[in-house]
């Protein structure tokens, strides 16, 4: 007989999940709402040259992890490995330019990566998502990067190390790519094959990769912080000082990069060792030419993307729990022929707002009340045509008129 699993690479999220999957959902949309944020959705799919005009052709996203495929009209699509060139899309197609800036949106969403799966790395998984386009306020890059160490300090995680770096912009990082190159040029014999590869399609990714020979190396490369202009360093200095004011701790790190093109100046990522090799948890930064890249006017624009299922692992490091919630009322049947003068009450109670449930089993009064016990019901009754008896754990029985139940229930 065939057996079925899930595709290598995606989970099941099980009730016994939902639970913590709802916790960390919930006060992410709280708390955007209470920054401003408003949700939005785009589609699972878009044009595939989205990816490849925004991500760089030769970024590791692009070049390895997308999944892409022809549609039956001849089209190029791909499933959305990020959000943020998929809503700047949006932000762009339905005029959302022409409203008050900036436009503060989020979303929670499924992505797709082909990569090798890995504790906290899946190749659809789900990401948070939160973006702040139409300024280039300095007040708005430690107001995103402030509201995901906000996020962390709800759900209860704290060993954490947010990285903080600025990559320059169009008027200084040409010139210090051309330095790097020249010191990439010179110490060829100290990269590797990953290192060159990273290096032929973007210079600044050879500071993404993992030999740690080679990161070592690299220490002594010349750094885009010696190299801003003042405009740039004047931006990072007040993103600092305005973490500071917040009192975010962070730890400068000048090899900070961002793996897709079309960041600029603020990068940051937060990292957790607890969750493995792949430590981190959230990453963004600023990417004031990616709208123009896909056809608009120049926009500043600041956000970061965070695996739901890596925050996870953090709160589970942490030690962080959340119960399932327990049944509000469960409807215990002496016979099994008294269910259809039952269910009107199970349906009454639901509609005032109770969580409500009767069996559908054909369980004895006794499977019923184990029934009962296993789903954390607060309160059960034992129906009877005439009187019926509520009953609570740790409160003495309480016999009423049937008629009376779903208003003695709701009390």
């Amino acid at each position: 007989m065939t057996t079925f699993e899930a595709p290598r690479g995606t989970h099941d999220i099980l009730p016994a999940e939902q639970p913590l999957w709802r916790l960390v959902t919930g006060e992410v949309e709280r708390l955007c709402s209470l920054y401003g944020y408003r949700p939005i959705l785009t589609p699972d799919f878009e044009d595939t040259a989205l990816f490849q005009r925004t991500s760089g052709a030769g970024s590791d996203i692009v070049h390895k992890e997308m999944y892409t495929f022809e549609d039956r009209g001849g089209r190029s699509l791909t499933l959305r490995p990020e959000a943020t060139a998929p809503i700047a899309r949006a932000y762009l197609e339905h005029g959302l330019h022409r409203e008050g800036q900036p436009v503060k949106l989020y979303t929670i969403a499924n992505m797709y990566r082909y990569a090798s799966p890995q504790r906290g790395r899946y190749r659809e998984f789900v990401q948070i998502s939160v973006e702040a386009i139409g300024t280039s306020d300095p007040a708005v890059d430690a107001e995103v990067i402030q509201l995901y160490d906000e996020l962390l300090a709800r759900l209860g995680v704290t060993n954490y190390e947010l990285q903080l770096n600025s990559i320059g912009d169009q008027n200084c990082r040409p010139q210090y790519v051309e330095r790097l190159v020249e010191w990439l040029d010179a110490h060829d014999d100290l990269l590797d094959d990953e290192a060159r590869q990273k290096r032929a399609t973007s210079p600044l990714r050879v500071f993404d990769v993992k030999s740690e020979k080679v990161q070592q190396a690299l220490a002594d490369a010349p750094k885009i912080g010696d190299a801003l202009c003042d405009e740039c360093r004047e931006h990072f200095e007040q993103v600092k000082a305005l973490l500071d004011n917040y009192a975010v701790e962070y730890t400068l790190v000048p090899t900070l990069v961002r793996g897709l093109d079309y960041y600029t100046r603020t990068a940051f990522e937060f990292v957790d060792e607890a969750i493995g090799a792949q430590d981190s948890i959230c990453g963004g930064g600023r990417y004031d030419g990616l709208i123009e890249e896909i056809g608009g006017p120049p926009t500043p624009a600041m956000g970061f993307g965070a695996g739901v299922e890596r925050l996870l692992l953090s709160m589970e490091a942490a030690g962080a729990t959340s119960e399932q919630p327990g049944l509000d009322v469960f409807v215990l049947l002496l016979e099994s022929d008294h269910k259809p003068s039952a269910l009107p009450l199970v349906a009454e109670l639901r509609r005032a707002g109770l969580s409500a449930d009767v069996d559908y089993g054909g369980r004895s009064f006794k499977g019923q009340v184990t029934h009962a016990n296993r789903l954390g019901a607060k309160a059960v009754v034992e129906w009877g045509p005439e009187r019926s008896k509520i009953r609570r754990s740790g409160e003495e029985d309480e016999e009423v008129p049937t008629a009376e139940l779903a208003e003695r229930l709701r009390r």
